[in-house]
């Protein structure tokens, strides 16, 4: 069998299972199994694939064809301008996080040395990225799990970045008092009545400690606007993630605890995404 029938059978196998993608699904995977890229794939669609090979390719489409998201197949995922690993462990980097980087890259200068942490880093792409455009700050980063803070430790590494950013398993509320210039953050904010509705890929696979909660979906923005109240310097900035619908409370949690709103970005739907705010009191 040739690659193009592999990619053909890929393609047919997927699209039974009502995937969307499954074209593109059937070459991703193809090129995983053949360690090359896609488009190495498609100028060589007459190469043979290998008996083994080919088996393997099988065992990923069935992965896939039970809605695992493919980041997780790939392990891999592309955010901002970097590739990152990822593995059920982490969430999957997404698009309209990458707001967080374009606004907090407006906040510091080429050659800033800014202090910044990122809380619940999770695959560390957030963090891992603003110091590969801001070499020069200082990065610290934490999360509550393990498995997540061991794949921010591989990501930093396999980005040079080992010994410039510090990783720290850490509750939120048992971060030491040091003083920061910027905390960023992409906190879960799923109320947990909204988990059943959430697309099955991410229902299934992706990690709920990341996703949910509570029952308003704002314990953990609360819990951090309070916490960068102390962690910050005077001045300092907070950009963090929200969650449809939260853009009036969090504008007005962030008023009564001595924060100025900056900024409100929107994601590509033209949904409040991205908080920019000042600590002034």
């Amino acid at each position: 069998m040739d690659y193009l029938k592999a990619i053909n059978f890929g393609s047919n196998f997927l699209k039974h299972y009502k995937n969307i993608n499954y074209g593109l699904d059937s070459e991703l995977i193809l090129a995983k199994v053949l360690n090359l890229t896609r488009e190495q794939v498609l100028i060589n669609l007459n190469n043979k694939i290998q008996c083994k090979i080919f088996k393997r390719f099988k065992k990923l489409l069935l992965r896939r064809s039970k809605n695992e998201p493919i980041a997780y197949i790939l392990e891999k995922k592309e955010f901002w301008k970097y590739e990152f690993f990822v593995n059920k462990d982490v969430l999957v980097p997404r698009p309209e996080t990458e707001l967080i980087i374009e606004e907090t890259l407006n906040l510091i200068k080429s050659n800033s040395s800014k202090r910044l942490l990122d809380i619940g880093t999770g695959s560390g792409c957030i963090i891992i990225s603003l110091m590969n455009e801001r070499p020069k700050c200082i990065g610290n980063a934490v999360d509550i799990c393990k498995k997540a803070l061991e794949i921010a430790k591989l990501n930093a590494k396999m980005h040079h970045l080992e010994n410039k950013i510090k990783f720290c398993n850490n509750d939120i509320d048992n971060i030491i008092h040091n003083k920061y210039d910027l905390i960023v953050s992409n906190p879960p904010y799923i109320k947990k009545q909204d988990l059943a509705r959430l697309d099955v890929d991410v229902r299934l696979y992706e990690p709920l400690l990341a996703l949910e909660a509570g029952e308003d979906g704002l314990k953990i923005i609360k819990k951090l606007i309070i916490k960068s109240k102390d962690l910050l310097k005077i001045n300092g900035r907070l950009v963090f993630e929200i969650g449809k619908g939260q853009v009036e409370y969090s504008k007005n949690f962030l008023k009564m605890n001595g924060f100025y709103i900056n900024k409100i970005s929107k994601d590509i739907n033209l949904i409040p995404r991205v908080i920019v705010s000042t600590k002034i009191i």
